[in-house]
């Protein structure tokens, strides 16, 4: 039986590329999106490495729907191997003045999804002593910045429950890393009017973490910090 890699909000950016590295090596991949047609996009795109690929709708910052998620996740019957909590949204804006609600909006879209669908996998990989958990944090999870707002106390709370679940699992059989990355080049930079090697490329992070995963079960990479070489933007 392949492996199989859970890869959240795996339809664009950082998460297409994990599915992408992921697949190359033969996982089956477990994804999600808000949009259906892009799902059957990436089927057709990932066909190319003759493994299973198989896509559920849903919006992770909603409990009801994350829970739903790791259920169907749970119904397809093969082991979780990785999961990558790599959903999430990015706002920017400042503390004092952000529209009421960001708060809630960022929690639920890069915490709460990480929460939810983990609280949901993580059990049977805790039986099996046998699974990688990777979550998305970013730059912001460890340094303030003036336009970051709500999003970066999201960060900061993401990378607080994965050290929290590494002390939890590490006698368990299941490793627990922090992704770290800086400005990644993905849709959120768009209306940057920066040149792309100023930026980090997906394909980097999605390497580190196939990298990390590919130790041996006697390590662990709890953190991968990457920044752009020429510094944070």
């Amino acid at each position: 039986m392949s492996k199989l890699a859970v890869i959240t909000g795996g339809t664009k950016g950082i998460g297409r590329a994990v599915v992408d590295r992921f697949a190359a090596e033969g996982f089956d991949i477990a994804t999600c999106s808000r949009q259906g047609d892009a799902l059957e996009g990436l089927k057709r795109d990932m066909a190319k490495y003759k493994v299973t690929v198989d896509g559920f709708v849903a919006d992770l910052s909603n409990r009801k729907e994350a829970e739903t998620f790791t259920t169907w996740v749970l119904s397809l019957g093969k082991p979780v191997d990785v999961l990558v909590n790599n959903a999430g949204s990015f706002h920017p804006g400042h503390l004092i003045d952000e529209q009421n609600g960001t708060l809630e909006s960022m929690i639920g879209a890069n915490l709460y999804s990480a929460y939810y669908t983990t609280r949901g996998l993580v059990k049977e990989m805790k039986r099996l002593k046998n699974g990688h958990v990777f979550n998305m944090c970013s730059v912001a999870s460890i340094k303030a910045y003036p336009n970051g707002g709500s999003y970066a106390i999201s960060k900061f709370a993401l990378l607080g429950f994965t050290k929290g679940l590494r002390e939890e699992l590490k006698d368990h059989g299941v490793r627990v890393t922090a992704v770290i990355p800086g400005a990644t080049r993905t849709s959120s930079w768009d209306s940057a009017q920066l040149p792309d090697d100023r930026f980090i490329r997906p394909e980097d992070v999605a390497e580190a973490i196939y990298g990390a995963y590919s130790l041996s079960a006697r390590s662990v990479v709890e953190e991968i910090l990457i920044r752009p070489q020429l510094g944070d933007i």
